[in-house]
């Protein structure tokens, strides 16, 4: 994240500056140096500049306000040539406008895997740009939070993969992180008893803040030992986001018929050689000795 924050200050568009003129516009935007081998490093990333042309009948210029910085992008950076755009959504708004239905002022979002990337600007030309419908009373950065694919990862990985019914007890991993901690919110609301593991004394005290009924330090706990006080009846609910040895601890204290969502790896993405945690191919096979 250090990285990502430090090269970000790079980028004039995030701000409230606009670099935009009438003829002419040097937008930035981060491509692949290097192919990433473990953590990545600031020399894997270079800032370029480029010249955007004036738009066409029909065309729109988006104004980057947010990018994302998500943990997928570092698994699916992979796929990336070297040279091409870091993937990852833009929220923004358009500046210049020769479209009638995306006037000045539109606030507008791209995929989160469409190519587009971290970019300064975008012509709407080059990939797919979506209006965005934001109440105006809503921060825009929320486009990218709940209401976005953060939201909707949180909901139907949850909801409609794990199941919850109320009573039950729910581990999640990750539980500061933007997936986890709506997670654990939707799990009060269904009535569940939710236990939060993040990777701080600070995290865990926003996660307490958010109505977890535990929260824990990982990094300071033996999480076996935890999880027999903490869930003496075992764990019937499993939401993912950091895979590993983590994963295996918890899976030793699945109930019969409890569920998984496996959201993320995140304690693998950097690692050279990932520890691979076996998946079950039925619920009935979760269950304790």
């Amino acid at each position: 994240m250090k990285l990502v924050f430090s090269l970000f200050r790079t980028f004039p568009s995030l701000s409230r500056r606009s670099i935009y003129h009438r003829t002419m516009v040097k937008a930035k935007r981060f491509i692949k140096a290097a192919q990433f081998d473990g953590f990545p490093k600031e020399s894997d990333l270079k800032l370029v500049e480029e010249e955007l042309p004036e738009i066409k009948d029909g065309e729109f210029l988006c104004e980057a306000v947010y990018l994302t910085v998500d943990p997928y992008m570092r698994v699916f950076s992979e796929t990336l040539k070297i040279g091409e755009v870091m993937s990852g959504q833009l929220v923004g708004k358009v500046v210049e406008s020769k479209n009638a239905d995306y006037p000045v002022g539109t606030n507008v979002t791209t995929e989160e895997l469409g190519g587009l990337g971290w970019r300064s600007h975008l012509l709407s030309s080059e990939g797919v740009v979506t209006k965005l419908d934001h109440p105006p009373e809503i921060p825009l950065s929320q486009a990218m939070g709940v209401l976005g694919m953060v939201g909707m990862t949180a909901y139907f990985g949850f909801v409609d993969i794990c199941q919850p019914k109320e009573g039950e007890t729910v581990v999640v991993n990750g539980a500061a992180g933007a997936v986890g901690s709506l997670v654990g919110q939707i799990a009060k609301i269904k009535g569940c008893r939710v236990i939060g593991f993040a990777g701080s004394d600070d995290k865990v005290e926003y996660v307490k803040s958010l109505g977890f009924d535990e929260a824990f330090n990982y990094k300071t706990i033996d999480l076996d030992e935890t999880l027999k006080k903490v869930a003496p009846n075992g764990v019937d609910i499993y939401f993912d986001n950091v895979g590993g040895k983590f994963s295996v601890t918890v899976r030793n204290h699945m109930n019969r018929l409890s569920r998984i969502s496996q959201c993320g790896s995140i304690s693998q993405y950097n690692a050279k050689e990932p520890l691979m945690v076996p998946s079950f191919d039925r619920y009935d096979e979760c269950q304790r000795d």
